[in-house]
């Protein structure tokens, strides 16, 4: 994984013809940001610099940053991807608007990273069963993982292969 970045464009120059802004480490400290921006405009090419637009970034994992994100708002999100990689990013994409219930979710109902829906059915079933002996090759983990995704108890974010996160879905 890449280091979150940011590119910022000076607008005025980008409206006149010319190509001007610098990449930004999103981690950084958001007044930090605030002052890289603004010694950059200072820089422009084009007369009464002012406005500023995120026109690229890197390292989001997938996470889809806005021309016009806020610089904290897209420090805040950089920060949390960093933190929890793609599977933060996913949460973001596809389940919660903002980062506190994306952290919240992490905190209350991140089951954990397994292998497969199979290996956390089999543990779930271990930790909280005893099989006996002669039934242990009879059970389908790959059908209880499934059952259980698809009754909605649980869902998952696979950020690679053999690399499947299970949350609570409660």
């Amino acid at each position: 994984m890449s280091e979150p970045a940011l590119y910022i464009a000076d607008l005025a120059a980008y409206n006149s013809g010319h190509l001007h802004g610098i990449w930004i480490k999103a981690c950084d400290d958001p007044s930090d940001i605030k002052a890289a921006i603004k010694t950059m405009l200072s820089k422009s090419p084009a007369n009464d610099a002012e406005e500023y637009a995120i026109h690229d970034y890197e390292g989001f994992e997938g996470y889809r940053i806005s021309e016009y994100e806020g610089i904290q708002a897209a420090h805040e999100i950089a920060c949390f991807i960093e933190q929890h990689g793609e599977m933060g990013a996913a949460l973001l994409n596809d389940y919660y608007d903002d980062i506190e219930a994306a952290q919240d979710c992490i905190d209350s109902q991140y089951y954990g990273c397994y292998a497969s829906l199979a290996d956390y059915a089999q543990e779930l079933t271990e930790d909280t069963s005893t099989v006996p002996k002669h039934l242990e090759h009879y059970i389908d983990y790959e059908r209880m993982g499934r059952d259980m995704d698809m009754c909605g108890d649980i869902f998952t974010i696979t950020t690679a292969h053999n690399e499947v996160h299970i949350f609570s879905n409660y």
